[in-house]
């Protein structure tokens, strides 16, 4: 609404897209690469953590079909979850590591992002809005240290699982199951994830690297459109636009990525039609583009499933004829 009612300010947008520049539409989408290849390493560390690694490829080509997923279905963070932990079966990743890794790569990411916005947050101290956010950033990075914690002794949640059960038992006597029973397999279980704090941190270094390099492609999309980037106020309009992606409106934030974006960086001194046109560039980048990859990479590993489960099931007639 804030946007549409400066239709005068904006008429400038569509001039800014008369004369896009190549290279750094190369050098997003290069940047926007990276990105996910970054996010697809956190992965493969912390599965490597497990002692459960896979290829980079698979990593990247896994991580990119659930992005797809998680930006274009209702739900779709469940669905992208559920998704990654069914291809890290596949991959004869043991069920409660593909579990913990999915879990744990949710964790970072968020962690990732609090750091990220909580350096945009000390970048623009002095101003109104940004005083206002300094608690909830702290908050945030409070709670993210605690679900690193987690990550890092997962059993540390039986008691709080045991304490579930027996209330359920209690109110609805379901499930049969004592509840200490429930927390002693539940350790027993988790005892094989145990990663090591230098491997989280290298992982959180990635889940920075993956959020540093799609900010990196936001500002190539400024040179894209010839405008000059609103530095003071980046990191946390970034920071509060990728927050407003996670909000259950739209799949992938669509929309409300865009016009967050946009008023946080005219809020901030950019210009408003370049802002609208740079968020445009990135978005296509970002999101759109990274979709028809996805989708692909979803027909495609499709594809080779149908073709394995169909050997193995020619191989079993095979021994058992």
């Amino acid at each position: 609404m804030v946007l549409l009612g400066r239709k005068g300010e904006l008429s400038g947008t569509a001039a800014s897209f008369s004369h896009i520049e190549a290279p750094w539409v190369v050098l997003g989408v290069g940047a926007e690469a990276l990105s996910m290849m970054s996010f697809a390493l956190m992965a493969g560390r912390l599965l490597g953590e497990a002692r459960s690694p896979l290829k980079a490829r698979s990593l990247l080509v896994i991580a990119l079909a659930s992005n797809a997923l998680t930006n274009s279905l209702p739900a779709g963070p469940a669905f992208g979850a559920a998704y990654s932990f069914r291809r890290y079966q596949e991959r004869s990743v043991p069920d409660i590591v593909a579990g913990w890794a999915v879990v744990a790569v949710t964790v970072l990411a968020a962690a990732g992002l609090a750091v990220l916005a909580s350096v945009g947050v000390m970048a623009a101290l002095g101003q109104g809005t940004a005083l206002d956010l300094v608690g909830v950033t702290a908050g945030t990075l409070v709670v993210a240290g605690l679900l690193m914690a987690v990550v890092r002794e997962p059993q540390i949640v039986a008691p709080l699982v045991a304490g579930a059960v027996r209330l359920s038992r209690a109110l609805f006597r379901r499930p049969r199951v004592d509840g200490h029973e429930v927390a002693r397999r539940l350790r027993e279980r988790v005892s094989v994830v145990t990663p090591s704090w230098i491997g989280l941190w290298i992982a959180l270094g990635w889940a920075l690297a993956n959020w540093a390099l799609d900010l990196a492609c936001l500002v190539c999309a400024f040179g894209a459109v010839d405008a000059p980037v609103p530095w003071r106020g980046l990191l946390l309009a970034y920071g509060a636009a990728q927050l407003a992606a996670n909000l259950p409106i739209t799949p992938g934030g669509l929309g409300v990525v865009e016009g967050s974006l946009t008023i946080g960086l005219v809020a901030y001194g950019g210009a408003e039609a370049s802002s609208v046109a740079a968020v445009l560039v990135y978005r296509v980048i970002s999101f759109w583009a990274l979709l028809i990859v996805g989708w692909s990479c979803v027909g495609g590993l499709a594809v080779v499933g149908r073709r394995r489960r169909a050997r193995e099931a020619a191989e079993l007639e095979e021994v058992t004829a």
